[in-house]
């Protein structure tokens, strides 16, 4: 299992993101959270949408996965969060050094 991951989720706008992303840094789930506008069509409930969203894209570590998961569902204003994490199989080590420093374990 790789040690480090970025967590993927979506909000409904950026006032959603910020309070998320203060949210996850603040309680030392994630080093670093990036946001980014996106538009997304999606089916939810048998209806396609298409809206934008704001992207957050998480950096942490995979062994705190469960406590962010856990965390953003307790939070997130979305009936059914988007929270896809993927492995970082390589990066500086400089980087992932500060990110190993800055989650809290």
């Amino acid at each position: 299992m790789a040690e480090f991951i970025l967590v993927l989720t979506t909000c409904p706008d950026e006032t959603a993101a910020c309070r998320i992303a203060r949210d996850l840094i603040e309680a030392g789930l994630a080093a670093c959270v990036s946001r980014q506008a996106v538009h997304s069509t999606y089916r939810w409930q048998g209806v396609v949408r298409d809206e934008p969203e704001v992207l957050l894209i998480v950096k942490t570590l995979a062994m705190r996965f469960p406590d962010l998961e856990l965390r953003l569902k307790s939070i997130h204003p979305y009936e059914v969060p988007e929270i896809v994490a993927l492995p970082v199989t390589a990066g500086s080590e400089d980087y992932l050094s500060w990110v190993r420093s800055a989650v809290a374990p």
